[in-house]
C-alpha cells in the first residue's frame, strides 16, 4: 500500500516537519466488524501504543515530542494539516494518517459523527502546543531531537 506524501514548511508559529504526512488510503480489509478494535491492534503490532479513542480538536496544535498516527475508525473528517499555510485533507473510516512531530493538525468539522483511533511510536508521550509562537524555537529543536530517535 503507498501512501500519499504531504510535505509542510514552517511557517513561524507551526514547526511541521522535513518529514512528510503519508496518508493511507483504505487500511482496513472488507468485512471487518471493528474498526478501532481492528485499527488500534494493527497500531500495536507495528509498536504504535499509548492509544486513544476520540475526536481531533477543533484548533490547531500540534506535538513536538513525539509522531502520532490516526486511524478514522468511524465515519469521516475534515482536516486541516500543516499549519495556517496548510492543507485540508478528507478522510474517511479506514483510512490513516502518520503525522511527524511539529505537524499543525485540527478537524474542521467538530460536531460530526467520527471517531479516530490515535497513538504514538514505542508509546512516547505527547504534549499539546497550540499556536503559541514563544514556543516555536525550543519546539523546533525537541523535533530535530525526536528526529534522532526514529
Amino acid at each position: 500500500m503507498k501512501p500519499l506524501p504531504f510535505y509542510f514548511e514552517g511557517d513561524g508559529i507551526t514547526p511541521n516537519n522535513s518529514l512528510p504526512v503519508l496518508f493511507y488510503q483504505q487500511v482496513i480489509p472488507p468485512g471487518i466488524a471493528d474498526a478501532a478494535d481492528y485499527l488500534e491492534q494493527l497500531f500495536i503490532t507495528n509498536h504504535w501504543t499509548n492509544n486513544w479513542r476520540d475526536i481531533v480538536l477543533a484548533w490547531n496544535h500540534y506535538h513536538s515530542s513525539t509522531h502520532e498516527v490516526l486511524g478514522i475508525s468511524k465515519g469521516s473528517i475534515k482536516l486541516h494539516l500543516g499549519g495556517k499555510q496548510g492543507k485540508v485533507v478528507e478522510a474517511q473510516q479506514g483510512d490513516v494518517l502518520i503525522l511527524p512531530a511539529g505537524v499543525g493538525h485540527y478537524s474542521l468539522e467538530p460536531d460530526s459523527d467520527y471517531e479516530v483511533v490515535g497513538g504514538y511510536p514505542e508509546g512516547r508521550s505527547w504534549d499539546m502546543i497550540y499556536d503559541e509562537p514563544e514556543k516555536y524555537q525550543a519546539a523546533v529543536k525537541a523535533i530535530d531531537l525526536s528526529l534522532i530517535h526514529i
